[in-house]
């Protein structure tokens, strides 16, 4: 027979005799109706809709370092994914190296054992002579190490109420029609049982690989290695997805370790002309070119493929559910091949436009600014007609609030006051890029001077604020950063054409790509992994957006503010008139702002004053929803619903009301509540306000003016990239300087160290320069 069933013997005995693994009554909603084979998925995005999966476990995942025994810790948490995407409601098969390196260790143990007994019956001695173990053949191994294979995984799975079932196969078994029509029926029933097949091939009868054709068309694969059998069976199966899991992180462009290898995010068929194959893995008989030699016939036969590593020990424990969730982990195979760049090359892209933006002159830059701005009065017509689309979009899906329907919107006084801050911004421009900040005679003939410079490549990831772009952009060219745009699609025909016209300025000084727009489906995610080329992270939306985004950044710094929880205290001698005047502006000029009032703040001697009668009837006025804080609601006899947490930001016509005994109560509530974004005070007292001023740390505090000043345009900025609440680099409303940094150029004539040792001819001065007005640019 071609194969030999052992179905798991755990099953219960109504479980047997029924037929049906425990689990198996299970919610199919997500996957009730299968995907119509014969087209693989387009997209990682689209691997979440895949519900039959090979996971394919190379020998180098399978087996430990000294390739004798399993990496036990490794398996186990390869299981653990295999049973929870199985219990999800997905039909899950593994193909299985490892049956010879448990052999090898069993065979080992078996002979030491052996010769340490006759040794010491020859001898009459405990003491033994140096024992070495012969060179144990391959398929002997595979033979005593496939029994205990299968136990191991039988046992494991059995901690997730999850059933197995062995299945061994040669080539042969695929060349017989009746035997792989045999093959296909076992193997559908053990997926409609709802038991995981473990797939290998049957090592012990099977003859040592012949390199010849392995590849004969899309109905034939040479079964010579777990690699090209994964394949066959997705194929004959049908399967949606193939996860293979060796040693690397993927496919590279050139052999892994090498200094220009990079990771081939996605491949297509015809690119493999353009990679070099490194050697195979230090155990197995496969390598990366077999890998994708395979990967390639099972695309074509309509299985979505990635190749990944699953030895990694931070990855391992996640490594198959990411590939099912879409998110970017080692190589996807794809048919489908975008018509655009892809987000790698856009970075690149970006980089080389960069560097160019920033040798020009700062008058050039302030051009390319100006010409934007003109641009944006001159196309307003079709920037508003591309708006209004988005907005119609957005309203019928339902799937926005009010405030992010606000922030989505634009109108002819929104794109008149972006132009004014841009041609701010274009002014600013001359003092930018190459200034000389310091200058310092180091020695005789050796000076240095500190300059300031372009950070690099940001990534700006904003949700439903297409006015964003243009600003952003402005500030990138001005100080000579190259700029990756990724929007939300709530805003996509809008961002379109912006991006055009900013496009279309920098061509006027031929850094069009300097600046580009992301518009792949990538997940932020998985940008926010691109360490090797993004200097810096900038966030625009909603506090949960920054915190994402924070989370997933790795190696990349964020600049940013997770949270606006603004306050305004309004003292015991503060002016009615303002008070009420600015409590109004805070919190309803643009509720949806980070700088928005949330909290209120009113000293205890206000309480059944007209200033805060007043206050209250202005805020029912604007139909503003008050929630009580704890000690705003022990003075009410009926109060509005005491708030849920005093670290609330709204973001809409809503705030909290609380009660404090003195500014210092106010500073303090502050301090433990706030988000060390914009906080101001009302009163008329100047030593009190200078109290406050001085002992809150936020990064933007006021007295006697609105919370809504907090921003880059009303600043002088022109415009900002966001308001960050770091306490490094950039804070408060971060424009053209803190997209700048520094670097030393030291100018010498043949100095050396040495020179200024004690032995040395030479002296350190460290005499300050003035500082020349000009750019370096």
């Amino acid at each position: 027979m071609f194969a030999r069933l052992a179905l798991c013997s755990c099953l219960p005995p109504k479980t047997r005799q029924s037929n049906v693994c425990p689990r198996f009554v299970r919610a199919y909603s997500q996957f009730s109706l299968p995907r119509p084979h014969g087209k693989s998925f387009a997209h990682r995005s689209e691997l979440k809709q895949a519900k039959r999966i090979v996971v394919k476990l190379g020998s180098a995942v399978v087996t430990r370092g000294d390739e004798c025994g399993l990496a036990l810790g490794r398996l186990a948490s390869i299981v653990e994914q295999v049973a929870m995407l199985q219990n999800q409601g997905r039909e899950m098969m593994i193909v299985t190296s490892g049956a010879v390196a448990f052999g090898k260790q069993r065979l080992r143990h078996e002979i030491l054992l052996s010769q340490s007994v006759r040794q010491a019956l020859h001898s009459g001695q405990n003491q033994l002579k140096d024992m070495s173990v012969p060179v144990l053949e391959a398929r002997a191994c595979a033979a005593a190490g496939q029994s205990g294979l299968m136990a191991l995984y039988e046992a494991m799975f059995t901690q997730y109420s999850t059933c197995t079932a062995q299945i061994l196969v040669t080539n042969l078994d695929f060349h017989d029609e009746q035997k792989r029509r045999n093959l296909n029926s076992t193997l559908h029933e053990l997926l409609r049982m709802n038991i995981v097949p473990i797939i290998n091939t049957n090592d012990a009868v099977v003859p040592p690989p012949v390199p010849s054709s392995d590849l004969q068309g899309v109905n034939v694969i040479s079964i010579k290695d777990n690699d090209s059998l994964a394949a066959r069976l997705a194929v004959e199966m049908k399967v949606d997805l193939l996860i293979a899991l060796s040693d690397v992180e993927g496919l590279y462009d050139s052999p892994p370790g090498t200094d220009d290898a990079k990771l081939i995010d996605t491949f297509y068929p015809g690119d493999q002309q353009s990679i070099t194959y490194g050697t195979k893995s230090r155990v197995g008989i496969g390598g990366m070119e077999a890998k994708v030699k395979a990967a390639l016939w099972a695309l074509q036969g309509g299985t979505s493929v990635v190749i990944a590593n699953g030895t990694h020990p931070k990855v391992t424990g996640h490594v198959i559910t990411d590939i099912v969730e879409g998110k970017k982990v080692g190589t996807f195979f794809s048919e489908v091949k975008p018509a655009g760049p892809t987000v790698e090359q856009q970075a690149e892209m970006a980089r080389q436009g960069g560097r160019v933006l920033a040798s020009l002159l700062p008058e050039e830059r302030g051009e390319i600014i100006c010409r934007l701005a003109d641009l944006l009065t001159e196309k307003r017509e079709e920037i508003l007609s591309a708006n209004r689309r988005d907005m119609e979009l957005a309203t019928a899906s339902g799937r926005l609030s009010q405030p992010l329907l606000n922030r989505l919107s634009l109108s002819t006084s929104k794109l008149n006051s972006l132009a004014i801050g841009l041609r701010q911004i274009a002014v600013s421009s001359r003092d930018s890029v190459g200034q000389v900040l310091r200058r310092t005679r180091v020695a005789n003939n050796l000076e240095l001077e500190q300059i300031t410079v372009p950070i690099g490549v940001l990534l700006v990831i904003f949700e439903s604020r297409p006015d964003c772009l243009p600003q952003v952009s402005a500030l990138a060219i001005a100080s000579g950063n190259a700029l990756l745009l990724k929007g939300g699609k709530e805003a996509a025909n809008t961002n379109k054409i912006l991006h055009q016209l900013t496009q279309e300025a920098l061509s006027m000084h031929g850094v069009k790509d300097a600046i580009q727009l992301v518009s792949t489906r990538e997940e932020v995610e998985d940008l926010c992994r691109l360490d090797k080329l993004i200097d810096l992270i900038i966030p625009r939306g909603s506090s949960q957006l920054v915190r994402d985004i924070q989370r997933a950044a790795k190696g990349i710094p964020v600049l940013g503010h997770s949270e606006g929880v603004c306050h305004v205290y309004i003292d015991s001698e503060a002016s009615i008139d303002k008070a009420v005047d600015i409590v109004k502006d805070s919190k309803c000029d643009y509720p949806a702002a980070c700088n928005a009032m949330e909290t209120l703040l009113i000293h205890r001697d206000l309480l059944r004053t007209p200033i805060f009668d007043q206050i209250i009837d202005m805020l029912r006025t604007e139909e503003v929803k008050i929630h009580a804080g704890p000690r705003f609601a022990s003075y009410l006899t009926f109060s509005p619903n005491e708030v849920k947490s005093l670290r609330t930001e709204y973001g809409d016509l809503e705030c909290c009301i609380e009660v404090v005994d003195s500014m210092q109560d106010a500073v303090d509530h502050i301090h433990k509540y706030g988000s060390s974004h914009t906080d101001v005070i009302v009163t008329e007292n100047e030593e009190t306000a200078e109290q406050f001023l001085q002992q809150l740390d936020s990064a933007c505090v006021f007295w006697n003016a609105s919370s809504r000043f907090a921003d880059g345009y009303r600043f002088g900025l022109g415009a900002e990239v966001g308001i960050s609440t770091a306490r490094i680099h950039a804070r408060g409303p971060v424009g053209l300087e803190g997209l700048l940094t520094t670097k030393w150029v030291l100018r010498g004539e043949g100095h050396t160290v040495a020179d200024f040792s004690e032995q040395g001819s030479m002296k350190y001065l460290h005499e300050n320069l003035p500082v020349p007005q000009r750019n370096l640019s």
